[in-house]
């Protein structure tokens, strides 16, 4: 990722949690939980810019220690939509749905947040995985992807604390004896269920993103190959 489309990402998110502290947080409304979550969500994204295999082993471990630990913010948004279930969108005399202009800003502003958290938290899963392979000098696309897999998995079971346990990542440095003690209590097989099915979400972003990245880098390939066949 170019040095430009880092800032355009930095400004655009910047200027939407600005956009939500002055539209729906100073007013103390239902979805005021939207800007932590963004920011939170946005953190993970942040770290993985800073990640690069060149680095001295020790800061780059850090730096992954961190990406991991905030990594379930983004797709955690996903879960937010089940605060649409408190807007009632049809008109119960027509059954149609309501043209309510307040209604599509809180759903706009619902999907913008978890999507761009998603589609962005996804791309910095496969950044994270594709610097690790290349720190350890491996290129093994086999033992990415598991890389990948156990990520997800662990960014599953980060979703469900965040969730049902209501820990967020910065009580792991305040009260860690509690953390602790309540993730050991966790383990049980509704628990389990839940983290298949996040798992299988996840997984769907991220096999969508690869078809693009690969259908994308096809498309680049073309003009130099006509351009090799033009030279022959």
């Amino acid at each position: 990722m170019s040095r430009k489309i880092k800032w355009l990402i930095r400004l655009s998110f910047l200027a939407y949690m600005i956009y939500i502290y002055l539209t729906v947080f100073r007013q103390g409304g239902y979805f005021s939980f939207l800007l932590l979550n963004t920011f939170l969500g946005y953190l993970p994204i942040e770290a993985a810019m800073h990640i690069d295999h060149k680095q001295p082993t020790i800061f780059f471990v850090l730096l992954i220690i961190l990406w991991l630990l905030f990594y379930p913010n983004a797709p955690y948004l996903l879960t937010d939509l089940f605060h649409l279930s408190s807007i009632d969108p049809y008109n119960h005399t027509t059954g149609l749905m309501t043209f309510n202009l307040h209604m599509w800003l809180t759903f706009t502003n619902l999907l913008v947040s978890s999507l761009s958290c998603t589609i962005l938290g996804t791309w910095s899963l496969e950044y994270v995985a594709d610097q690790i392979m290349l720190k350890i000098k491996l290129n093994h696309t086999w033992m990415r992807n598991i890389l990948v897999v156990i990520f997800i998995t662990a960014s599953s079971v980060g979703v469900y604390i965040g969730r049902f346990l209501r820990l967020h990542t910065a009580y792991l440095f305040l009260s860690p004896n509690w953390v602790i003690n309540d993730l050991v209590k966790m383990w049980n097989p509704r628990m389990m269920i839940f983290v298949i099915f996040m798992t299988i979400i996840q997984m769907v972003d991220w096999i969508t993103l690869r078809c693009y990245l690969k259908a994308n880098s096809k498309i680049e390939e073309l003009p130099q190959k006509k351009v090799n066949n033009d030279v022959a």
